[in-house]
């Protein structure tokens, strides 16, 4: 799985004119299914998200997490990033979990990152055409893949 977490002051999505979520301060993350991902990237990913320092506090200006700011969240499923741009020019996403492996990933991942957040997790809907709005905060923006743990 990947993720590119994005520190936000908001962020919204909206599908087919009607806004599906609203997020204050919090993060914004954008998730991609790899075939080969298993509810233990999911596990190691939530941990790793759940406790990462990217918010300021008075001394340091990412020693916080989301959970320490009592942050929001925003889920929005991502196939593009697993895409091959090796040969030519259109992109390729072979290594991108199909929708009968990756929704029911994609809804455990919320389920479980849900149980670690105090607030309710917000997201999109799982291949449908969203239109995503955010304010970004910093900038800061991490991309995490849990096949690269080392």
């Amino acid at each position: 799985m990947k993720v590119v977490l994005q520190r936000v002051q908001k962020a919204s999505v909206t599908i087919d004119g009607k806004e599906k979520a609203l997020i204050g301060p919090g993060l914004l993350i954008y998730l991609g299914i790899s075939t080969i991902d298993t509810q233990d990237d999911i596990d190691w990913l939530v941990k790793k998200i759940s406790k990462m320092r990217v918010f300021p506090d008075d001394k340091k200006p990412m020693n916080r997490s989301v959970l320490d700011i009592d942050g929001e969240v925003l889920v929005i499923s991502q196939f593009t990033l697993f895409a091959s741009t090796k040969k030519g020019n259109r992109p390729s996403f072979t290594t991108a979990a199909a929708p009968e492996i990756a929704i029911p990933l994609y809804e455990d991942f919320l389920s479980t990152l849900q149980k670690h957040l105090p607030r309710p997790v917000q997201s999109g809907v799982f291949g449908a055409d969203m239109k995503i709005a955010s304010v970004n905060d910093g900038p800061v923006t991490i991309s995490i893949d849990s096949n690269n743990r080392i």
